[in-house]
Parts: C-alpha cells; sequence; structure tokens
C-alpha cells in the first residue's frame, strides 16, 4: 500500500513539474495553422497587391520628392534656412489612403538628410503650442524666456501634394494610373518654386480593399 500511495505521489510531483516547465517555456500564443507572416522591406512588392496605392510607391514616390526638393536654388543658397509649412495632401485618387504618409515621409527625410538647411514648422500642433504660451503669460508654468514674447515663426515656403487617380474596369480586369504631385510654395508672393511628380500605372485581375 505505501509502495502505491509513493509511487502516485511521484507520478503526480512529475506530472505537475512536466506542465510548469511547459508553461515557462511556451509564449502562450499558439499561430494557426497556414502559411506564416512574412518580413519584407517596405520598398518591396509582395504578393499580397493591388492596383492602388502601395508602401512600395510611397517609399519611391517620397525619395524622389526629397532629392528633387534638394535641388531648388531657393532652398540650397538660402543664407538662412528656409521655414517651411506642411500643408495637408489632397487625396483624389478613389484609394482612402492616410494621405500624410507622403508629406510626413518626405519630411523626415529632409529633416534626416539635410539637417539644417530647412526649418518645418509644425503648424499642426498649433492647438497645444498656444495653450502652452497662455500657460506661461498666466504664470501658472515657468518659461526660461520672456513669455510675453510671441515667438511662433511664419512660413517661408509652403509644401503640398496631390493625388489623383484614373480607373478602368473591363471583365479582363482593372487599370489605375495614380499621378503623385507636390509642390513648393512661396508663401511671400504665391509663386510655385519647385514642382515636381511620378507617375505609376498597375493592373490585376481583381480589385483590393484599402483600409
Amino acid at each position: 500500500m505505501k509502495t502505491s500511495l509513493r509511487l502516485i505521489f511521484l507520478s503526480s510531483v512529475a506530472t505537475g513539474a512536466a506542465m510548469l516547465a511547459g508553461c515557462t517555456t511556451s509564449s502562450g500564443v499558439q499561430n494557426p495553422s497556414g502559411v506564416p507572416v512574412t518580413e519584407m522591406r517596405p520598398d518591396e512588392r509582395g504578393s499580397v497587391a493591388g492596383t492602388g496605392i502601395e508602401s512600395q510607391d510611397l517609399v519611391a514616390v517620397t525619395d524622389k520628392m526629397a532629392r528633387s526638393i534638394l535641388a531648388v536654388p531657393q532652398i540650397t543658397r538660402a543664407s538662412v534656412p528656409p521655414r517651411i509649412v506642411i500643408d495637408p495632401v489632397k487625396n483624389e485618387t478613389r484609394f482612402p489612403i492616410n494621405k500624410d504618409l507622403f508629406t510626413d515621409r518626405i519630411r523626415i527625410q529632409l529633416n534626416s538628410k539635410a539637417i539644417g538647411r530647412m526649418t518645418f514648422l509644425a503648424r499642426d500642433r498649433m492647438q497645444a503650442l498656444e495653450k502652452e504660451r497662455a500657460l506661461k503669460q498666466s504664470g501658472q508654468v515657468t518659461a526660461s524666456s520672456d513669455p510675453n514674447v510671441v515667438e511662433f515663426r511664419g512660413a517661408d515656403f509652403f509644401l503640398t501634394g496631390k493625388l489623383q487617380g484614373l480607373t478602368t474596369r473591363t471583365s479582363a480586369g482593372t487599370g489605375d494610373y495614380i499621378l503623385y504631385s507636390f509642390q513648393l510654395i512661396d508663401a511671400r508672393t504665391s509663386e510655385i518654386v519647385w514642382e515636381d511628380s511620378a507617375e505609376i500605372k498597375k493592373q490585376g485581375l481583381e480589385d483590393a480593399a484599402y483600409r
């Protein structure tokens, strides 16, 4: 009887240890059966694709625009780094893409590769900036400089863009042509000092859903 109880006890301990070991080594996440996720470069075209705007298009277009802007004489020859405000991009295509991705990536590319040659103004943060200024002027928070001095800078240029599309559908499939155009506009004279574009056309048997 004692031998049987001892065997049952040892068996229970072994089972508990195995379960504990399994809990400590498992991540707790079970991937469903099927094709695993494939990590890709943003500029790489994947097998899950459509005729619309995709990551490789975004990378190619914004890289081209950033390089083109760096060749603008009003930027390269400026004695003082010009201040630029980004105006929202107009999306006139049938694809409901986050259009700010384009100007955000252009700004990031220029800020990282052309440090000190231009300055971007955070006009999209004006509400928070004005609130901070009001807090300083009321004395609710301290300021290292005179809180009564308005320090918001004016723009020298506006950077904006437009996405336009043309779609063709037949029984053979769907085709999409997209024109990506961007402009740098003088804030004082309204002159377009720089403009560039990129064109992409795709055809496919099936349309894709874009979100």
